[in-house]
């Protein structure tokens, strides 16, 4: 978990995945936010798929921040075969992290079998990558939402993730649903589509067990960190 009270506005960037997902990106802006995910320290930058993960693996080429891009992204729709194609061709386009979506209509119809079978074929498809699936909770019931939790963690993906960030977020209740689900396991949380205001909200999502926050908003998030901190929304230094 996250030590908010012994953090600053440097240190609290590693909690956070800077992403640049828009249907009309440009190779400029790529770079532009890789230059800022090294300005800031953010854990990963990411972009909506493999095509521009070249020229993001060239940009932060020598650092330890995760090139990252979605997989199946937004909708999930796809077939487990074409998943893993995704997948490989990720990883092999420069990725060390991949976020899947996972297929909620067939989790909603009680398919579960094909969410196995695209669960499984992700994590061998993605090899020594950082595996992470998409949920997509403001879909589901707090039922469905638990049941695609307890899926992530019988297949071995490494974290659950709560949103795309492209349609609504998640309330705290619903992540507070994937928590307690996963709270005997090792899967990590990640939150994504932050409602404003994302600053603060970002950091009620921190403080309730989140370990990555994924939002094109992270400069100001973590530009906000110490005026949160004056006014007593983030706990202060511990002695």
């Amino acid at each position: 978990m996250i030590d908010l009270a012994n953090a600053d506005n440097r240190s609290i960037a590693r909690a956070f995945d800077y992403s640049i997902l828009a249907k009309n990106t440009t190779e400029a802006e790529v770079r532009e936010g890789c230059r800022i995910t090294r300005q800031y320290g953010f854990a990963a930058f990411y972009t909506s798929s493999p095509y521009f993960s070249p020229v993001v693996a060239e940009e932060l080429g020598g650092t330890d921040i995760e090139v990252g891009t979605g997989i199946a992204f937004p909708f999930g729709s796809q077939t487990p075969a074409v998943k893993a194609f995704e997948t490989e061709e990720a990883i092999a386009r420069g990725c060390t992290a991949v976020d899947m979506v996972m297929n909620i209509g067939a989790l909603k119809d009680g398919n579960l079998d094909t969410v196995r079978q695209e669960l499984t074929a992700f994590v061998a498809a993605a090899g020594s990558a950082v595996t992470r699936c998409i949920l997509e909770v403001n879909f589901l019931s707090d039922e469905q939402i638990a049941t695609g939790c307890k899926l992530i963690a019988e297949c071995g993906v490494q974290w659950a993730k709560t949103s795309s960030g492209q349609f609504d977020g998640p309330t705290l209740e619903q992540f507070l649903v994937m928590r307690d689900t996963l709270a005997d396991t090792n899967i990590k949380l990640k939150v994504a589509g932050v409602k404003f205001p994302r600053p603060q909200n970002a950091y009620v999502f921190i403080l309730a067990g989140a370990e990555r926050i994924g939002t094109r908003a992270a400069p100001e998030i973590v530009d906000a960190f110490d005026s949160l901190r004056e006014l007593g929304l983030i706990p202060g230094a511990t002695e």
